[in-house]
């Protein structure tokens, strides 16, 4: 809803609306919709997301006439507007946009059906914590509550999945609502803000003031106090006592390293110290994973030697993680040998401090900050700990529990595909994907030089993601290789969105891992449902992918199903010039492994018939390992 704001009075020295706010346009009598449209360009908004419809026409007008004013090119419009083939594509366009750059994407969609169908994205932005600004159209307030043509409650609807949700009543303080949309959403942990903005509003005709914030009560002030707070002399040093008591530490690194800007910091303090680290699967990126101390995702399906360092750790040191299900399926089984859980939420959120894990010892505070802190006082105070022997130990169950798969047959595995694409790409492709088996086989096997290469929905795990994804980050980082890695049933999810690659002529490279089939259900119900493959198995109604392909315009449409042309087939694909569709007929019985069942601990990890196992002895203080027994 709105909120009353400062008042902004007129200036007593008399200067003007525009010598006041600094915005060459301040002063100037000009309709709602345009309003909009001059705070996203002020936000440095250059591409939007959107479908139109009646609700929204008046905004979608603006734009036109904003880049028609605006434009110094004719072949380039100041404020794209991108157009897909549903609102849902719209929705996770906006948050590819968001998560490759760590800027505010924008959607805009109308009223009704055209705001629900952004519900998903919503939800799985707020669950990953990416900062979008959705704008929907709304039935003019006269109408609101009387089921109108196209009126659906959308702060009712939205209101328990976005970060925040602004119902435009008041006309005068529209543009602070936007201005401060955009503010909620980039600030403290990142969101999804949405502005469900009635027609007559749009249409609603005042002054332009070029600046104001709505007032939301306590937030900036939590904001700044949580920026402004140091980290007490007496903490660190409290962490640094638990550090130094350590021979084993361990940084498990989540995704609000890589949202709270913390990679840099964070990379420094692994390699003053040489402490090992993993990476949850939204954290990937955070390190370099070609450090020889990086060791890759932990978690349900994370590596084994991953897995196997945080059994055999004697302190955590959390950042930005929060001790997820996927993680943490049983948390007291987690890191068990952890004497110290240090825990520190780069994305400023206090709720998770203790959720699911009690921790020692904890810091809330601004990204990287922390880190950097840390790293002054163990500089000043002369800390140069010895974990040489652990960083061995580490690399050693890297190399006895290596990632592996079968070797041969007449299948292609999935798992040789990643590999392949890795020595291709060097780590240093953006890469979206899906949800499901092909999703696990990129994080496995594919590696991340740097933050914001690797885009999931992790949280949320929505199938339809990756594509549209994909186009969202190709439209921001128009130089960069993008990859969108699909499986056949999330990629039919959004199947609509492979003619926008065309249409604009992006050069996304869309690499299908078809198993004819639910892979990953598939592989839930042989483990645990006795082989019932109820409603998994799609092989009586295969789609034809490359003809779908070429019908949308891919003018590189292939398939390959002989595993001798598949690494010169893939380099052709990654090496064409423009939008390329692959389909790999894979193995339809690969599954994934390592795999941590529902409710087990990392002892209990399953790592199928290619990658070996270790057995841990019940031996030690109360049955657990000892410091001389884990190695």
């Amino acid at each position: 809803m709105n909120e009353p704001a400062p008042s902004i009075d007129a200036d007593p020295n008399g200067h003007s609306p525009r010598e006041q706010s600094g915005h060459p346009r301040a002063g100037e009598v000009m309709s709602g919709a345009e309003m909009v449209v001059e705070v996203m360009a002020q936000e440095g908004v250059d591409t939007i997301f959107g479908y139109s419809g009646g609700a929204i026409l008046p905004t979608y007008d603006a734009i036109f006439r904003y880049n028609e004013r605006e434009r110094t090119d004719a072949s380039h419009d100041p404020m794209q507007l991108v157009v897909p083939a549903n609102e849902q594509g719209a929705g996770f366009m906006a948050a590819g946009y968001a998560r490759s750059t760590g800027d505010v994407g924008v959607f805009l969609v109308t009223s009704g059906p055209g705001a629900t169908n952004t519900v998903t994205p919503i939800r799985d932005c707020m669950a990953d914590s990416v900062p979008v600004v959705l704008i929907t159209g709304q039935v003019a307030r006269a109408a609101m509550g009387t089921d109108a043509f196209q009126e659906a409650p959308i702060v009712n609807i939205m209101g328990n999945c976005a970060k925040h949700v602004f119902l435009v009543t008041r006309p005068e303080r529209l543009e602070e609502t936007i201005r401060t949309a955009f503010e909620v959403a980039r600030s403290g942990r990142p969101g999804p803000v949405v502005v469900d903005l009635p027609k007559d509003v749009q249409n609603w005709v005042g002054e332009y003031k070029g600046n104001g914030l709505l007032g939301i009560r306590g937030y900036r002030q939590r904001m700044e106090s949580l920026r402004q707070t140091p980290l007490a002399e007496g903490k660190a040093r409290q962490f640094f006592d638990m550090l130094e008591q350590s021979r084993r530490p361990l940084l498990y690194v989540g995704g609000g390293a890589i949202h709270g800007e913390g990679s840099e910091a964070l990379t420094a303090f692994a390699q003053e110290y040489g402490i090992p680290s993993v990476s949850t699967v939204m954290g990937l990126g955070a390190i370099d994973s070609t450090e020889d101390l990086h060791l890759h995702m932990l978690g349900m399906h994370g590596t084994a030697y991953a897995n196997y360092a945080v059994e055999d750790c004697d302190f955590i040191i959390a950042v930005g993680s929060r001790f997820d299900d996927r993680v943490a399926a049983k948390a007291e089984l987690f890191a068990p040998n952890a004497e110290n859980i240090a825990h520190i939420d780069i994305d400023i959120d206090a709720a998770e401090i203790g959720k699911v894990k009690q921790v020692t010892w904890s810091h809330i505070g601004e990204a990287g900050s922390t880190l950097r802190q840390l790293l002054d006082y163990g500089r000043d105070s002369g800390f140069g700990p010895d974990y040489t022997s652990w960083g061995q130990h580490c690399q050693e169950l890297r190399e006895r529990h290596p990632m592996n798969f079968k070797p041969d047959g007449e299948f292609i595995q999935p798992q040789a595909v990643m590999r392949s694409l890795n020595r291709l790409t060097g780590g240093n492709a953006i890469v979206s994907t899906g949800v499901g088996q092909h999703q696990m086989w990129a994080a496995q096997y594919l590696d991340f030089r740097r933050p914001r290469l690797w885009m999931t929905s992790g949280s949320m795990g929505t199938m339809g993601f990756g594509l549209p994804a994909a186009i969202g980050a190709q439209f921001a980082n128009p130089d960069e290789l993008v990859i969108d890695i699909d499986g056949d049933g999330s990629l039919r999810m959004n199947l609509g969105e492979m003619e926008t690659v065309t249409t604009y002529g992006l050069p996304v490279k869309i690499l299908l891992l078809n198993n004819a089939g639910d892979g990953m259900v598939r592989q839930w119900q042989k483990l645990y449902f006795g082989d019932r493959f109820s409603g998994s198995d799609k092989s009586l109604h295969r789609k034809n992918f490359i003809k779908a392909a070429e019908a949308d315009g891919f003018e590189f449409a292939r398939n390959v199903s002989d595993p001798a042309e598949m690494e010169d087939t893939l380099a052709a694909f990654i090496g064409f010039d423009g939008p390329a569709f692959l389909e790999v007929n894979v193995d339809p019985d690969a599954s994934v492994y390592p795999m941590v069942g529902p409710g087990m601990g990392y002892k209990q990890m399953v790592t199928g018939e290619y990658i070996p196992a270790r057995e841990i002895p019940e031996i030690g203080r109360h049955g657990r390992v000892g410091p001389s027994e884990s190695f």
